[in-house]
């Protein structure tokens, strides 16, 4: 069965970005989610500084670039791309998942988004998720 994704717009909220993401480490670990449970974040500067001070991270500067990242964080658009990955026989874990999900505390101001298999977006959320580091 292919994989459904929810979409979550976290605006420059990184204090809830944070939140969502111990949620969902929190859940992969007590449910055992390991395959079953990715997600990617997706940050998108709104200045063009904010990418010139990117360019060092790649190089040596991931130590230095630390202190940094919290003054950049308000430049920056916070989006959280989760994939639920369940087999045919699991439907109904996959069901109850994409309700819990967004109904969630960090998860609901974020506008969530479903995209299932039927949808006409999947294929390039699809790829959009796979092009994610």
């Amino acid at each position: 069965m292919p994989h459904t994704y929810i979409q979550f717009d976290f605006a420059k909220d990184e204090e809830k970005a944070q939140q969502a993401r111990h949620k969902l480490e929190g859940w992969k670990q007590a449910y055992r989610l390991d395959k079953k449970l990715l997600f990617k974040f997706e940050r998108i500067a709104a200045a063009a500084p904010a990418e010139v001070g990117e360019k060092p991270d790649n190089s040596k500067g991931k130590s230095k670039d630390n202190p940094e990242a919290p003054p950049a964080a308000p430049s920056e658009t916070v989006k959280l791309l989760v994939r639920l990955d369940f087999s045919n026989h699991e439907k109904l874990s996959e069901q109850r998942w994409l309700q819990r999900i967004p109904s969630e505390e960090p998860f609901q101001g974020a506008s969530p988004t479903i995209v299932k298999p039927s949808d006409a977006p999947f294929a390039d959320t699809e790829k959009h998720f796979d092009d994610l580091v």
